[in-house]
C-alpha cells in the first residue's frame, strides 16, 4: 500500500517537470531514490523491485519530455519606404554600421536584409528586415535594449538624429509574427550561387475569416505542406502568423532560391507533385485564402542570411 499511494505521489511530482528540461528530471530521479533507500523497513529484493519500476517510470517521462513540442521563435519584418535615392543610402549605411552589430550584441543573430529585384517596379524604394526572436520578451526588451548601448548611439547618429526636414524614409511598416508548430525555428538557406543572383521570395496569405485563416495554418502544419516544401528543396527561411500587421488574418512565409530559373523550376515541380495534388483536393482546405502577395527579394552584402 505503501508503494502504490507513494508512486501516485510521485508520479504527480514527474508530470510537474514534464515541461522542464531532461536535467530536472534527473534531480528528481535522484531524490526519490534516496526516498527508497530510506525505507528500513523494505526487503532488499523489495527495494530492488521498486527502483525497477521507477527506472521504466523515469524512462518512459524522459521520452515523453523529449517529444514535447520545442518553442517557437517570433519575427519582426520591418519594411522601409524611400522616395529618393539618398534616403535608401542612410538606412542602408544605419543598418550595416549600426543596428545588425547592435542587434549581434544583444543576441540576436541570423538578421536578414533584402531588397526587390532590379525589374521590380519598387526597387530602390524599399528595403526589408526579418529579425528573428527566441521569445515575445526578447523583442519588447529590444527598444530598452538599444537606448543603454553607446556604441549603437554613436554608429547611428546621422539615422537617429536626422532632421524633420531630412527624414531617412517617407514610412516604416513593422509586422509581428509567430512561428508555425511545423517550423518552430527559422532556417539559414543552403545556396551556393553569388548573393546578386539569388531569389527570396517572401508569401502573404490573406485569410477572409479568422476561422478560415487558422484553416490555412493548419493545411501548413497538420496536413505538411511544410513538410512538401522541405522535400522538394525549397530552402524556407520561416513560416508564421501574423500576430499584428495592416493586413490580417493572414500568414507569411520566405524561400529561397539559387536564381529564377531554379525558383520557376521548385513551383513547377511543387504545382505537380502528388502530394499536393491529395492536399489541395481535400475538401476541409478549399477557398480558404483570400489573397497573395509576392515579393522577389535579394540579401544585401552585410546581410546574415
Amino acid at each position: 500500500m505503501i508503494l502504490i499511494l507513494s508512486g501516485c505521489s510521485y508520479l504527480k511530482l514527474f508530470r510537474l517537470h514534464l515541461n522542464s528540461p531532461i536535467g530536472n528530471l534527473v534531480v528528481v530521479y535522484g531524490y526519490i531514490f534516496r526516498y527508497f533507500d530510506a525505507q528500513n523497513n523494505s526487503s532488499s529484493q523489495s527495494m530492488n523491485t521498486q527502483k525497477q519500476i521507477l527506472l521504466l517510470l523515469f524512462c518512459g517521462i524522459s521520452f515523453a519530455s523529449q517529444s514535447v513540442s520545442p518553442k517557437r521563435e517570433y519575427y519582426e519584418i520591418r519594411t522601409y519606404f524611400f522616395k529618393e535615392k539618398s534616403q535608401e543610402e542612410k538606412v542602408d549605411k544605419f543598418l550595416k554600421d549600426a543596428f545588425l552589430p547592435a542587434l549581434h550584441r544583444a543576441g540576436i543573430s541570423r538578421v536578414g536584409v533584402f531588397k526587390p529585384i532590379e525589374t521590380d517596379s519598387t526597387f530602390g524604394k524599399r528595403i526589408y528586415l526579418f529579425i528573428p526572436y527566441k521569445s515575445i520578451d526578447q523583442f519588447f526588451k529590444l527598444p530598452e535594449i538599444l537606448q543603454k548601448d553607446k556604441l549603437y548611439e554613436t554608429t547611428g547618429q546621422e539615422y537617429l538624429n536626422a532632421p524633420y526636414t531630412a527624414p531617412p524614409y517617407t514610412r516604416i511598416q513593422s509586422v509581428l509574427l509567430c512561428a508555425f508548430t511545423g517550423m518552430p525555428k527559422m532556417e539559414v538557406p543552403k545556396l551556393t550561387t553569388p548573393v546578386t543572383e539569388r531569389v527570396y521570395e517572401l508569401r502573404s496569405y490573406e485569410g477572409h475569416t479568422e476561422k478560415i485563416f487558422k484553416n490555412k495554418v493548419q493545411m501548413f502544419n497538420t496536413g505538411d505542406e511544410v513538410g512538401l516544401f522541405r522535400r522538394l528543396g525549397f530552402n524556407a527561411v520561416f513560416y508564421g502568423e501574423v500576430l499584428s500587421g495592416s493586413r490580417m488574418p493572414n500568414l507569411m512565409y520566405m524561400t529561397t532560391f539559387e536564381n529564377k530559373a531554379s525558383r520557376d523550376a521548385h513551383w513547377n515541380a511543387f504545382r505537380d507533385d502528388p502530394q499536393w495534388k491529395k492536399l489541395s483536393a481535400m475538401p476541409e482546405y478549399q477557398h480558404n485564402v483570400s489573397k497573395i502577395d509576392i515579393f522577389f527579394l535579394r540579401p544585401t552584402s552585410y546581410s546574415d542570411i
